[in-house]
């Protein structure tokens, strides 16, 4: 375990193998919350939270339309296979 020091800005470095371990970048913006008996840091999404409704249209689709039942069927037909392999 590394440890550091609060500089007098109030500043934290974090070591480098911490940086390198999880590929953090100078700019790299982060959430920190209060958890009572210290703090969590979270790299901040790079991309804000969108609704299926937003990026449905843009699904790009080859062939004919499925209807939901198809769509089921596949997914059964799928897990059954991976089953019959052993992977579920």
């Amino acid at each position: 375990m590394e440890t550091t020091k609060l500089s007098s800005k109030g500043q934290i470095i974090l070591p480098k193998a911490v940086r390198e371990s999880h590929r953090w970048q100078p700019g790299t913006e982060f959430i920190i919350e209060d958890t009572g008996d210290g703090i969590l840091l979270r790299p901040a999404r790079s991309v804000a939270p969108t609704r299926i409704e937003e990026v449905a249209g843009r699904l790009r689709v080859d062939g004919p339309v499925r209807t939901l039942e198809e769509m089921e069927a596949a997914i059964n037909a799928e897990v059954k296979e991976r089953r019959g392999r052993g992977r579920y």
